[in-house]
């Protein structure tokens, strides 16, 4: 199970076409800080039918989309 998986779950039931979290709220969604390995593992919630869009370092935010 990927360490991501919390994350990935909640994303899902959002539904949204797209949304913006900042990344506390990663962590809280998560339970674990976003870290390096995040550019890694988001290629994961494509199994979940959304993708990462733009991860700003700056604003501390990432942007989700849903696929389709």
């Amino acid at each position: 199970m990927s360490k991501y998986a919390a994350l990935w779950e909640q994303i899902q039931k959002d539904g949204r076409p797209s949304f913006t979290l900042t990344f506390g709220e990663i962590q809280e969604m998560g339970g674990i800080p976003l870290d390096h390995s995040f550019l890694k593992y988001k290629k994961e919630l494509t199994e979940y039918g959304y993708e990462v869009g733009k991860i700003s370092m700056k604003e501390q935010t990432v942007i989700f989309w849903k696929i389709g």
